[in-house]
Parts: structure tokens; sequence; C-alpha cells
């Protein structure tokens, strides 16, 4: 079993600054920084509109809580978004994952 992890960020460059720490310090196996997006959404009680960039964020089981923190620790924005959802992947996947992830 693999988790994904989603999150949104304000800019490229923020989005990089998290998936190379995700990354580096072997929290995630792999992050997809995507296209930008526009988010429609209720803030303090009011409609908002924003550009930003998703993140997908590769990870095991064991180690969400510590992307999850990361991620607040590290996002520009006060709420930041984390959905997680399990999912399914090829053996040869979830191998190269442990092997990425268990070298830290």
């Amino acid at each position: 079993m693999v988790c994904l992890v989603l999150t949104h960020l304000p800019d490229e460059a923020a989005a990089y600054r998290l998936a190379r720490i995700l990354v580096s310090d072997r929290l995630a196996a792999c992050v997809q920084v995507g296209a930008p997006v526009r988010s429609v959404y209720q803030w303090q009680g009011q409609m908002e509109e924003a550009i930003e960039i998703p993140l997908i964020i590769k990870t095991l089981p064991g180690r969400i809580d510590e992307v999850k923190r990361t991620i607040v620790a590290h996002h520009p924005y006060d709420v930041p978004e984390i959905l997680s959802v399990d999912a399914e992947s090829s053996p040869a996947y979830l191998e190269w994952m442990q092997l990425e992830l268990d070298n830290a």
C-alpha cells in the first residue's frame, strides 16, 4: 500500500521547495509538481480565487504523519490543504518506494 498526499501551494518556488524537502528528507519517494490550477473557495466568509500549484506526494503509510508535519511547517498558508489517500501500486513500484524510503 502506498499513500498519496495532495496539497496546493501559492507559487512554483514554494512548491519546489517543499517537494525537495520531502524527497531529501526521505519522507516521500517522489513528489510531482503539477501545472497551475485556479482554485475557487470560501475563506473567512469571502469568495476567493487563486492560482495554485498542486503537489502529489507519494509516500508509505509509516511516514504519513511526518509528511503532514513537514507540510504544515513549510507551507505558507495558515491552513494548508492536506488530503491523503491510500492507493494500490504495482509490486515493483512499491519495492522501489520502500527501497528509497528505507534508506533514510
